[in-house]
């Protein structure tokens, strides 16, 4: 392939013996600590129920883990996103200290069991230490059950450099969050930013709900991706998590200035934030990708599958997300992943890998030209056979080597996190 190829001539997926071989993917954000709450949230609570009701159920899982736990659910959920197909993740982390807010005696004690939960399953991880230091956009104090999230910027940065000295092999890189414009001040955030390595990837939380919108523009006069566009210099290391709600000055303004959008379809539909605007997104040129944020699935198939269709249900036509290089649906999709990785999370990707099995149904008969369709749009039947992560064989056979291991240190977690109600 000449080196000034489209990208979209660049062949996705060969054929290898028994299946068929493609990149690994990026999962671009992700909250370890709520896969123990999957399936919790779904009983009513309020007529009104929405993302700011189901906050009440997470602030209750969130108090109850320390690192040990954390470890335990989180090695888990790595070892289902290897499983899915996941090579990388970036881990937006925010339950920091000891359930009072008191640090524990080493203040990153929570960031290492993140950490030794990737170095344990061999999943790329991109750890991002968030910054939490407000309640609203009013600057009112964290509530009780925020505590464990919160620094002051001293202290943020004190825990980001002591990460980032530990970060920088094959399997680590340590980032900057930022929770969102209502929970960082905007001198916070100025104060931060300029402390910052410059190559560190900087990721937020913005404009997910319309109530964050509505806020936003009470008290900034501006909306969210608005007044970040025009205060703070956004580029490609930033990557805005979810940015649901914008109108056509922000559609455009975050495809020029080159964030990617990390997008969570399944989490953004089972908390009712709606639909990001992916077609006027594509048209503009924009970096994105995908995230499995709370982890009610764990796939990056259906995260695709849902981007797709949540488009298809507004427009009421089939295959949106396509390019006149790229008239394939599936491929476009994972083009767009794969595009926009390296920016997110830091790594380039190299050495990591995906082999669908051949002899799976949902790929009986399948051809270069319609594999990747196929997988994503088939069904959900596990496909994946084996996964490579920085050259070395972590998933074989559709199982992960620590499998059992793992899964009976989280039934043993999950009876302790759900004891007692």
């Amino acid at each position: 392939m000449p080196a000034n190829a489209p990208v979209d001539a660049v062949p996705l997926v060969s054929q290898v013996d028994g299946g068929w071989r493609l990149p690994g993917i990026a999962n671009l954000h992700s909250h370890a600590f709520q896969r123990a709450m999957a399936g919790l949230a779904e009983r009513q609570m309020n007529p009104s129920d929405s993302f700011w009701t189901w906050r009440e159920t997470m602030y209750r899982m969130a108090a109850r883990f320390d690192p040990e736990l954390l470890h335990a659910v989180a090695s888990q959920l790595y070892v289902e996103m290897l499983e899915a197909g996941y090579t990388r993740v970036c881990e937006f982390h925010y339950v920091h200290h000891a359930p009072d807010g008191r640090p524990y005696d080493d203040p990153a004690a929570m960031s290492r069991a993140l950490i030794a939960a990737a170095r344990d399953t061999g999943i790329r991880l991109t750890l991002l230490p968030v910054l939490y230091m407000t309640g609203g956009f009013d600057g009112r104090p964290l509530g009780e059950r925020q505590k464990r999230f919160g620094h002051d910027v001293d202290g943020y940065l004190r825990l980001f450099e002591t990460l980032r000295a530990e970060a920088g092999d094959e399997l680590l890189r340590v980032g900057c969050a930022l929770h969102s414009l209502r929970a960082v001040p905007p001198e916070a955030m100025r104060e931060v930013l300029a402390a910052l390595p410059a190559d560190a990837r900087i990721h937020v939380h913005i404009s997910e709900q319309v109530g964050e919108v509505q806020d936003c523009l009470a008290i900034r006069d501006r909306r969210p991706v608005e007044w970040l566009l025009q205060n703070a210099e956004v580029d490609a290391r930033w990557t805005l998590v979810h940015a649901t709600h914008l109108n056509d000055w922000e559609v455009a303004g975050i495809a020029k200035s080159g964030p990617t959008v990390a997008i969570c379809p399944t989490t953004e539909a089972n908390l009712g934030d709606g639909l990001f605007r992916l077609c006027d997104f594509l048209d503009a040129g924009g970096a994105w990708g995908i995230g499995s944020d709370s982890h009610i699935s764990v796939s990056p198939v259906e995260e695709l599958r849902w981007l797709e269709y949540g488009q298809r249900l507004v427009t009421r036509h089939r295959n949106i997300a396509v390019s006149p290089g790229s008239p394939s649906v599936g491929e476009t999709l994972l083009r767009g992943v794969l595009a926009s990785a390296a920016d997110s999370t830091g790594f380039d990707g190299s050495g990591d890998a995906v082999v669908l099995d051949a002899g799976s149904p949902l790929l009986a008969g399948a051809t270069a030209g319609d594999v990747v369709d196929r997988w994503i749009f088939s069904g959900n039947r596990g496909a994946v056979r084996d996964v490579d992560v920085a050259g070395r064989r972590v998933v074989s056979d559709g199982r992960h080597a620590e499998r059992e291991a793992v899964l009976a240190r989280y039934r043993e977690a999950m009876d302790r996190l759900l004891a007692d109600g």
